[in-house]
């Protein structure tokens, strides 16, 4: 018996988010019955991270115990063999027998993709959301924030009662042509908190709300900051623009 990492890659138009759910079809789910296939005799595999429904992945991390005899090339073929379409293992290696995908992360790395148009584009709005009025200057938002900051105004923790505090290491917008695609690293996320980034974001862009509210709502403490918090729309940019891209483990050998 053996821990092996993979990973894996989905389109999550199909699925009800990443983790297991009774009588719905999630990513785990998939991958946990991919793997009965193999003659896996475990009772759960472990993501690094979850993701909403209808959110995407090219570099989610899985990991799981397994007792294979052959190499690790034959079970990402297995594997690929028996997952949907819209699922793909990409790369297979052998684990340390205590690696967890998500305790073992340093940081994680999320891309947000949008295109302004006037008109609904269907091809695209399965993977970018369509955002109009247009919208201009995204670009220096992104430098709030980085930095150790308290994100309470721009998502909710995994566990009640959690900290909301988290370390953004980078961030940053780019544009092409009509296309603007925000990717943001942090050591953790809160829940939603990349989709309510975008959001607030984008009504900075689209000049119904000012950028020095965002800022301002990072300091929870003062009544200033308090004041900006109630300002931040609680609306959410559509999962569909959304990809988990990264995880990485720095901090492992």
């Amino acid at each position: 018996m053996a821990r092996y990492q993979i990973i894996l890659a989905y389109d999550g138009t199909g699925f009800l988010g990443s983790q297991r759910q009774a009588s719905s079809r999630t990513v785990q789910s998939e991958l946990e019955k991919a793997l009965r296939k193999l003659a896996w005799q475990g009772q759960t595999v472990y993501l690094a991270g979850r993701t909403d429904t209808g959110t995407h992945a090219s570099g989610q991390v899985a990991a799981f115990d397994l007792d294979w005899t052959h190499d690790l090339q034959d079970l990402q073929d297995a594997l690929n063999a028996h997952l949907p379409r819209d699922m793909a293992v990409w790369e297979v290696k052998a684990a340390a027998d205590n690696f967890h995908p998500r305790f073992d992360a340093s940081s994680r790395c999320y891309r947000y993709r949008l295109f302004c148009a006037s008109v609904r584009d269907p091809l695209r709005e399965r993977y970018a959301w369509r955002v109009w009025p247009a919208v201009t200057d995204l670009a220096a938002l992104a430098l709030i924030w980085p930095g150790r900051h308290d994100f309470a105004a721009f998502g909710t923790p995994p566990r009640s009662g959690g900290s909301t505090v988290r370390t953004v290491i980078s961030a940053g917008w780019q544009q092409h042509g009509d296309e603007w695609i925000f990717e943001i690293r942090a050591d953790a996320f809160l829940y939603r908190m990349v989709r309510r980034l975008v959001y607030a974001q984008v009504a900075v862009g689209q000049t119904r709300l000012s950028a020095k509210t965002l800022l301002q709502a990072l300091d929870e403490q003062s009544e200033v900051g308090q004041a900006a918090r109630s300002q931040i729309p609680a609306s959410l940019a559509p999962a569909s623009g959304l990809t988990l891209v990264e995880v990485r483990y720095d901090d492992l050998v």
